[in-house]
């Protein structure tokens, strides 16, 4: 009988006695009193109901691991689930997933977490449970973005743009300009249906659909945007104030000013009371939120009755117009102000007398006075400001008239006697223009009557349904607005008569809001619902604007805005209140609601355009991730909506538009460089996903041409036991090669398994990234895990790389201390590696020395970059001088190239050829050819070749133990010194470096012993100089070939151990692996070398010679490096003669082509 115990948190009280009553029943075989009885008999359930101790088992790591999901989490233990329970930490139950979800919250601090915080009730409110957002599509989005759509430009600027524009041109703008937004919300929609979307609104939107850059710098334009509509609004309530409400209360008084003075006044009073308003507001925000937001509905309810008013003013037109005479002289308008009858005379009981009119005109009441040419010669007439709907002025106001600054405001059908050259005089006592006025200007102002968009979005915290709520509330919302706005446009111009609607401030009309003169019952009702309204407004953006600043600031992307993120106890964001205020009066000190209207507007067009590109790209990206609950949406339409952002930034203004892309530019920088490091799954990411799998799909259509060859370099390095790279200067060197251009990979090649070294994987890439960071080098690192190094590296060389995104040269250090015995699988890896590369066609550099090499830090302000050129490997040499001399290490070294004559060669043509070859190559360089003639084979290079074979032979037989053979070797090393000096007196006497002692300083030791001996004789014995010289001839008698005996032959057939650089052998048959006695070693040293390699050796010797010669004080030498034997057992051979090939040299770059050309001619 299995049995399954479940183990369950219980509210209930369990006594112990009890609980220990049915443990004990369940180990005696019987079940608890209140268990159940088990429906068979293979299995029993027993449930123990134990009391939690609260500490759950894991910790969801999906959103917020609840306390409910906690306790969830403890009923896992039970045979069911026994196939996963070793991967409940990492990977939970979905019961848990699910209750972590349903509970999941994020909510922002809204009004009530402000005041119970404020009231200090922070402590109980965190016991309480969080109530779930209730508000609906009408409360949560709809009437938001109505209060915040409709503002200070309809009840300001609507009639005065359908008056300079005319009811055509204003229709087309405001329909672009709806069109836009309603495209914006539509992008909008998709995105904030993509998921859920937390408070930040169009910022939390923008950047992680766009990433962390994209999203920074537009949602710093929002910022200053919403910040810059504060101020607009801030005006507007003091245009309202100063102009309609209480003009008297100018500090600035504009009584008896004209022109320019009168102006700056105006100008100047806005500056006074705008600051005042900008201080009580910031007090109003700091000293609690919650004012505001119990505010918002009587703001709103101000603006919905004074549009109602103006709709009934319209329908009231129709039945009976309103009295507001506007009084003309010829076709000026007159401002009415200080004049109570339009007339110049009028008739009274004693006869004509003037009026107030008339007084202003002339220099005296009398009917005699000598009065203004103007005024003299025409007629004063009074029209009807408001005719009515029915009265067809629609016709007149159907197309614009722009104006100059400082022209006068006339009515278009009437006549006017004038003279073309009078000047004009008594300026002020007409309507005049007061800027400038063109079609892109309208938009610039008009634009920012239908931002708010975002006000419902921005809430999507406090909604029930966002997902449902967002699209329904903020489209129905835009589409009521914009009907407004269109019916708006068409009634004004039906309604009032043009010069009215041309007079921006209602000068012709008694000093009213020209608005307001067409609302019922009072023009009242229009001025003091539009002052609350735009208060209101205000209000609203001095409280979102610094909570957007805050949630830039605490996503810690702007480095610069960090301090901004912190705020008082209740967390309200108190810095980022100040720097608000600060921008925003900047704003009103520009004291124009003409001028702060276009620049809000290029921030909010930057913010909409973004919006839709972050839907385009989504959409077009497909991304897996993108399923918006709102399906009506299109990549076109998102294209068109950015579009035209982009276009009406232009149109508003080019200036203010170059600007605002230079802000949100340079703040894309910064991020990007400075900023922190983000991942949050965008678009641009996902762009940048598609375009290199596009342009990795067009790099495998074929090799690149000769012309765009550069190196793509895969750079070999290894590391220590703490997984630091030994080489670092390998990288300095990859640093000045690339200068950040092209292809690098940095790899690292780790023995053993992947399962047991992956955290030594990880050490060794997080050290290999952190180099590349501090050498600059721009790549990417990669480690590779194998049973031995050598299969590692060679995984690396051919797997490293993307399709067409593969190396092309392969950059790996010279290997030290190869002549130790300890080190001897590090030079067969590296022969190996050579013979690799050379079999996948890839170029490979080796820098010998690399500790000597320069670091990027460092300057050479003179000397010489020598190439020595002696076979062709595809221009390889050429080019990388060339790409080295671009880098400040390198950049002030002069180019040399020698190259090697032989006896048959024309050396005065080669150079010529050369010379000429550079210059088509566009390479600067001087040219040196180095004659090379045949000459004999010094004794020194016969013994140096000996010494290496007998090394290498030696090493190879001796099957000892380290020590054993170290103390055998010495003394074989001493035998054979004295059978070398008897055997030649003259020749060379070598000593044979064959202890396991490092190289330099063998060498040191060496070297000047060898040099006197072979300046003492140069000339060999006769037995020797026809061994070297006759290939063909069999040796003589004098060296005989010491044939083996039979009984050799039998002991080893066919054995023979080749000791030479390709399949020759002179016949000398090797003895047994095992024949290790000193008997057997000593053999060794009766042996001949290998023909080859002694005239290999003379190459190296005689090219080392010559370079050392002319190259000794260059500062870089680059090398043809030769190739590997196709014989494995020469393999040290071969390390020998570049070693002997590069001796003496301070810094050495060996170069093997990749079998193809890598610079050409021809353009």
């Amino acid at each position: 009988m299995s049995q399954r115990f479940t183990v369950s948190k219980s509210d209930g009280e369990r006594r112990p006695s009890d609980i220990q009553g049915e443990v004990n029943q369940l180990f005696e075989g019987d079940e608890p009193a209140s268990g159940g009885g088990a429906e068979g008999d293979d299995a029993a359930e027993v449930v123990v109901v134990l009391k939690g101790d609260s500490n759950p088992k894991e910790s969801s790591p999906f959103i917020n691991s609840s306390d409910a999901a906690a306790e969830k989490s403890q009923q896992y233990d039970g045979k069911n689930m026994a196939l996963f329970e070793e991967e409940m930490d990492t990977s939970p139950m979905v019961s848990s997933l699910l209750s972590s979800l349903a509970n999941y919250s994020n909510l922002p601090q809204g009004s009530k977490e402000h005041e119970e915080a404020e009231n200090n009730e922070a402590e109980s409110s965190r016991k309480k449970p969080v109530k779930a957002p209730q508000l609906g599509t009408l409360m949560g989005v709809y009437l938001p973005c109505i209060q915040n759509i409709f503002g200070v430009i309809l009840f300001l600027r609507m009639t005065w743009l359908v008056g300079i524009g005319g009811v055509f041109g204003t229709f087309i703008i405001v329909f672009i300009c709806c069109s836009t937004t309603m495209l914006t919300a539509i992008s909008m929609s998709a995105i904030a249906t993509n998921g859920v979307v937390p408070a930040g609104g169009s910022y939390y939107m923008i950047s992680r659909s766009l990433g962390p850059e994209f999203g920074g710098a537009v949602g710093i334009c929002f910022y200053l945007g919403t910040t810059y509509a504060g101020a607009m609004y801030i005006l507007g309530a003091i245009e309202l104030l100063l102009i309609y409400i209480a003009p008297k209360a100018a500090i600035f008084p504009l009584e008896g000013l004209e022109g320019a003075e009168a102006e700056a006044a105006l100008l100047n009073n806005m500056r006074v009371y705008g600051t005042i308003l900008l201080t009580s507001m910031a007090t109003v925000v700091f000293v609690g939120v919650k004012y505001v937001n119990k505010l918002a509905l009587v703001f709103l309810a101000c603006v919905i009755l004074s549009i109602l008013a103006v709709y009934a003013g319209v329908i009231k037109t129709a039945i009976d117009a309103p009295d507001f005479p506007v009084c003309v002289l010829g076709n000026r308008t007159l401002v009415w102000k200080t004049f109570d009858v339009c007339a110049k005379t009028v008739e009274t009981a004693n006869g004509t007398v003037t009026t107030q009119l008339w007084r202003m005109f002339c220099d005296s009441p009398l009917l005699n006075a000598t009065c203004d040419t103007y005024f003299a010669a025409n007629n004063v007439t009074k029209i009807q400001g408001i005719p009515g709907v029915t009265s067809g002025i629609l016709a007149e106001n159907l197309f614009g008239t722009y104006y100059e600054k400082g022209d006068l405001i006339a009515k278009k059908d009437m006549y006017s006697a004038e003279e073309q050259d009078d000047p004009l005089t008594n300026s002020n006592r007409y309507v005049l223009a007061d800027i400038t006025s063109f079609f892109t200007l309208l938009v610039g102002i008009y634009f920012p009557s239908v931002t708010g968009i975002m006000a419902g979005s921005n809430r999507s915290g406090d909604l029930r349904d966002a997902q449902k709520s967002i699209p329904i509330g903020t489209i129905a919302a835009i589409t009521t607005t914009s009907f407004v706005y269109m019916s708006s446009v068409i009634l004004f111009g039906a309604c009032i008569e043009g010069v009215v609607l041309r007079d921006k401030f209602g000068e012709g009309v008694h000093g009213n809001l020209v608005i307001g003169t067409l609302a019922w019952p009072s023009p009242w009702v229009i001025v003091i619902g539009s002052f609350f309204s735009t208060c209101g407004a205000g209000l609203q953006s001095l409280t979102g604007a610094p909570r957007l600043l805050q949630a830039i600031a605490k996503d810690n992307i702007v480095p610069a805005l960090r301090i901004f993120g912190h705020g008082k106890a209740n967390g309200e964001p108190t810095w980022s209140l100040l720097l608000t205020a600060c921008i925003c009066e900047s704003g009103i000190l520009i004291a124009s609601l003409d001028a702060v209207a276009p620049i809000l507007s290029m921030f909010f067009l930057m913010c909409y355009m973004f919006v839709n590109l972050a839907c385009a790209l989504q959409t077009l990206l497909r991304t897996p991730n993108w399923r918006p609950r709102f399906k009506f949406y299109h990549w076109a339409l998102s294209f068109l909506g950015m579009s035209l952002c982009l276009t009406l930034m232009f149109i508003c203004s080019w200036y203010y538009a170059i600007v605002a892309m230079v802000i949100a530019s340079s703040i894309y920088k910064y991020i990007e460089f400075a900023g922190a490091e983000k991942e949050w799954g965008d678009g641009i990411r996902g762009l940048s996903l598609s375009a290199a799998r596009y342009a990795l799909m067009r790099l495998e259509e074929g090799p690149p041409h000769t012309k765009n060859w550069r190196p793509q370099l895969l750079v070999l390095v290894s590391t220590d036991g703490e997984q630091n790279v030994e080489q670092p200067r390998l990288l300095s060197l990859t640093n000045q090669l690339k200068a950040g251009k092209g292809l690098t990979i940095v790899g690292t090649a780790l023995e053993g398994t992947y399962l047991e070294n992956s955290d030594q994987a990880q050490r060794a890439e997080q050290a290999l990234h952190k180099l590349m960071e501090t050498e600059k080098v721009k790549g990417f690192c990669q480690v590779t895990v194998s049973s031995n190094l050598r299969d590692a590296t060679s995984h690396l060389l051919q797997a490293s790389g993307l399709g067409g995104l593969r190396h092309n040269a392969v950059l790996v250090s010279w290997p030290r201390n190869w002549r130790q015995g300890d080190e001897h699988q590090t030079w067969r890896n590296f022969v190996e590696l050579v013979r690799e590369t050379t079999a996948a066609h890839h170029a490979l550099l080796v820098p010998k020395n690399i500790a000597a090499f320069p670091s990027n830090g460092e300057r050479f302000t003179e000397g010489h970059i020598d190439v020595w050129w002696i076979v062709h490997d595809g221009g390889m040499l050429m080019l990388l001088p060339f790409l080295l001399r671009q880098h400040k290490v390198w950049r002030k070294c002069k180019m040399r190239i020698f190259t090697v004559a032989q006896l048959d060669d024309n050396s005065i043509q080669m150079k010529k050829d050369l010379t000429t070859f550079l210059y088509h190559l566009r390479i600067d360089a001087m040219v040196e050819v180095v004659e090379m003639h045949d000459s004999d084979i010094s004794a020194y290079t016969y013994e140096k070749t000996l010494v290496m074979e007998q090394r290498s032979q030696m090493l190879k037989q001796i099957n000892l133990t380290k020590t054993e053979r170290e103390r055998e070797i010495q003394s074989i090393t001493d035998s054979s010194r004295g059978s070398i000096r008897r055997k030649n007196p003259a020749a060379v006497t070598t000593q044979l470096s064959v202890t396991e002692e490092p190289p330099a300083a063998a060498s040191k030791e060496e070297k000047p012993e060898e040099e006197s001996k072979s300046a003492s004789s140069p000339v060999s014995s006769p037995a020797q100089v026809q061994l070297i010289h006759d290939n063909t001839t069999p040796a003589s008698p004098a060296t005989p070939a010491a044939p083996a005996t039979p009984a050799e032959a039998a002991q080893s057939p066919g054995e023979q151990v080749q000791m030479t650089w390709t399949e020759k052998c002179d016949g000398e048959p090797a003895k047994p692996p095992g024949a290790a006695t000193p008997e057997g070693i000593k053999d060794i040293f009766n042996m001949k070398p290998n023909q080859s390699n002694v005239r290999r050796m003379h190459t190296a010797l005689r090219l080392n010679e010559v370079i050392i010669k002319k190259s000794s004080e260059a500062k870089l030498v680059l090398l043809n490096m030769p190739g590997p034997p196709k014989n494995r057992t020469g393999d040290e051979n071969y390390m020998e003669f570049l070693e002997v090939l590069t001796d003496g040299l301070n810094r050495v770059l060996l170069v093997r082509g990749g079998g193809r050309e890598v610079i050409t001619i021809y353009s």
